[in-house]
C-alpha cells in the first residue's frame, strides 16, 4: 500500500519577519534538532553484520552529514559483499524507520528554540540528508507546526555538503541565503550552508566543527537564542 503524501503546511510570508531578522531559520535534523547519531550507530552495526563486516564510531565518523548512498556505497567496499546496493539502504531505512517511530529522542533545547522562533512568527524549515521516510516521525514527534516545510535528502538532486539543500529551502520560502541562519552538528552540513551563503551556526556533536570567519560555534542549543540568531543576519 503507498504512502499518501502529506499536504504541506502553509509557508509564512518572509515579509512578516521583523526588519533586522533572519527570514528564516533552516535546521538540520540528524544530530542537531535529534539525538539520532548513536542510533545510526545502532542501524550501521546491524546492517553491517548482516553484510559478515564489523562497524565501530571511527567508521561513522566518515559518513557523519552524508547521504544514504554514500553510507551503502562505504559499507559495501568495507566488506566487499555481493549484496544489492538497493537492500542495503532499504535495511538501513527499515531500522531507523522503526526506532523513530518508536521514540524520538530530542537534543537539548531544541524545544525551546523551536518554541521561541514560532512565536516570533519566523519561518523555520527542516534540512536533512535523511530520507522523506525518515522526516515524516520526526515531523509528527517534534510538531509539524513548528516548519514551514522540509527537504529530504531523496528530493534533490545533490545532498550535502553540496549547498543545494539550503538554496531549495531558502527558494521555496521566498528568502534571500544571506538573511537565512543554519543550524547544523557537522563539517558537511555546515559546508553546505556556508556555500549557500548562509549565516551558519554549528553545535558539533560527533565531529568536531572549529571555528571560523562568519561561523558561530556553540556547545549545545541551549545557547542558542532568537536575538543571537538576529545578530547574525543584521
Amino acid at each position: 500500500m503507498s504512502t499518501p503524501t502529506p499536504t504541506p503546511s502553509p509557508i509564512p510570508t518572509v515579509g512578516t519577519v521583523p526588519r533586522g531578522g533572519p527570514q528564516a531559520v533552516l535546521f538540520d535534523m540528524d544530530g542537531l534538532l535529534i539525538d539520532s547519531e548513536r542510533i545510526w550507530l545502532e542501524v550501521e552495526s546491524e546492517v553491517m553484520a548482516w553484510l559478515g563486516g564489523e562497524w565501530s564510531a571511527a567508521h561513522q565518523e566518515r559518513l557523519v552529514g552524508g547521504s544514504l548512498d554514500v553510507a551503502v556505497a562505504y559499507m559495501l567496499e568495507l566488506t566487499g559483499a555481493a549484496a544489492d546496493p538497493a537492500e542495503v539502504g532499504r535495511r538501513m531505512l527499515d531500522g531507523m524507520a522503526g526506532r523513530l517511530t518508536a521514540c524520538v529522542p530530542m537534543m537539548p533545547g531544541a524545544k525551546e528554540l523551536l518554541a521561541e522562533i514560532r512565536a516570533a512568527g519566523v519561518p523555520a524549515a527542516l534540512v536533512s540528508s535523511s530520507h522523506r521516510r525518515l522526516i515524516e516521525p520526526v515531523l509528527d514527534a517534534v510538531g509539524r507546526e513548528h516548519f514551514a516545510l522540509s527537504v529530504a535528502g531523496d528530493e534533490v538532486t545533490r545532498t550535502k555538503p553540496d549547498p543545494e539543500p539550503y538554496l531549495t529551502a531558502a527558494a521555496r520560502l521566498g528568502a534571500v541565503p544571506g538573511r537565512c541562519v543554519v543550524l547544523e552538528d557537522s563539517p558537511n552540513g555546515v559546508a553546505a550552508a556556508e556555500a549557500a551563503g548562509c549565516a551558519t551556526v554549528a553545535v558539533p556533536g560527533v565531529l568536531p566543527v572549529p571555528p571560523a570567519p562568519g561561523r558561530t560555534v556553540v556547545g549545545s542549543l541551549r545557547e542558542v537564542t532568537l536575538d543571537l540568531l538576529r545578530s547574525l543576519t543584521g
